[in-house]
């Protein structure tokens, strides 16, 4: 079986990606936030929104350039789909960990099934079994008929609101007071990363999965595609609002314009013309990072310790000087220099952890 092709572009922004995952993720305090860091209260999208779509979308391109060019050299499609699953279940299970330990050290009221690492599971396995067993031509069909289904479902669910979408109202009746956010008093709720909008996360993955095809194959079409998606996106959105919440069909199609602009800008600048692949080691250890910074930040909660770091360095030494806001960001910088350390020093001897 021939080397698969490594494309350092695709590292280099899978790590820019989760570097910001950690910015935003993890500031010094949440009543001090630069308003692009953060997410939208409800319709619109923030920079920081772009942040987990760019995420799928590049689980995507790398499903395209790992699982595709097995299937086309004839590797067999049952083993690879065995192996595809084992993989989702271990992400899955991270997942589910991470949540345990969320309970347990910070003494929430429930335990919430759903997250970030779940979805990604889920989008991950769909998306990797449609590469495995279905032509171009139906994966197109897939995302055409998932944007459309899925829009469908939300105006026929009679609102777009904050607990009273279908979204929300499905995971309230499945999950009940499982979820991020719940009322016992009228049984509504709400969860993020709930089932029914991880419809639209799926768009996003298989926008993924056909754009490592246009890389692997016609890179130039990544930019025109990324315009039409960009167009697309902002006129559906004058029906259907941009809304990270419910991922809506018009947030797919916008994130992903943005998205594939900059895999098509990375690919110029680190495969063709040899820049340097900045974001590089976050990205050959994306899981791990993510995964390990997460724990160590509800460590820190759970021992007070990250709300002194705050106050007694962070927030003494720079809002007299430069105000709450920049000291927040300062402590999150802090954190992501923090964890890029054991990133290097795991790249620097070829450590990479497959989750």
């Amino acid at each position: 079986m021939n080397k698969l092709a490594r494309y350092a572009s695709v590292d280099a922004l899978r790590g820019i990606t989760v570097a910001a995952m950690l910015l935003v993720n993890n500031p010094g305090s949440w009543s001090y936030i630069y308003a692009p860091l953060r997410h939208s209260e409800w319709h619109g999208c923030t920079p920081t929104d772009l942040v987990f779509p760019f995420f799928l979308v590049i689980v995507g391109v790398s499903i395209a350039l790992g699982v595709v060019p097995r299937v086309e050299q004839g590797a067999d499609r049952a083993a690879l789909s065995r192996t595809l699953l084992v993989r989702v279940v271990r992400i899955l299970g991270l997942g589910l960990l991470l949540h345990v330990l969320a309970w347990w050290w910070l003494d929430l009221p429930h335990y919430r099934p759903w997250g970030v690492l779940q979805r990604i599971g889920l989008c991950f396995a769909a998306a990797g079994m449609i590469a495995i067993w279905l032509r171009p031509r139906t994966q197109w069909l897939c995302l055409g008929v998932l944007l459309s289904g899925y829009a469908a479902l939300l105006v026929a669910g009679g609102s777009l609101e904050p607990w009273l979408n279908l979204a929300s109202r499905v995971d309230a009746t499945l999950l009940g007071p499982l979820l991020y956010q719940y009322d016992p008093a009228t049984g509504l709720g709400h969860d993020p990363e709930g089932l029914l909008s991880t419809l639209g996360a799926l768009a996003s993955t298989l926008i993924g999965l056909r754009a490592g095809a246009m890389l692997r194959q016609r890179p130039w079409r990544l930019l025109p595609t990324a315009a039409v998606l960009l167009i697309a996106g902002w006129l559906w959105s004058q029906w259907l609002p941009f809304n990270k919440n419910l991922w809506t069909p018009s947030y797919v199609l916008w994130t992903a314009g943005w998205a594939l602009a900059a895999l098509w800008l990375a690919h110029i600048l680190i495969d063709c013309r040899q820049w340097p692949a900045l974001g590089r080691r976050f990205g050959v250890n994306a899981i791990t990072a993510y995964a390990g910074s997460s724990a160590m930040v509800l460590a820190m909660m759970a021992s007070g310790s990250w709300g002194w770091l705050y106050t007694h360095v962070f927030d003494r030494l720079i809002t007299p000087l430069a105000g709450a806001q920049a000291a927040s960001l300062a402590m999150a910088v802090a954190f992501l220099a923090l964890w890029w350390l054991p990133m290097a020093w795991m790249d620097r001897r070829r450590i990479y952890l497959k989750v």
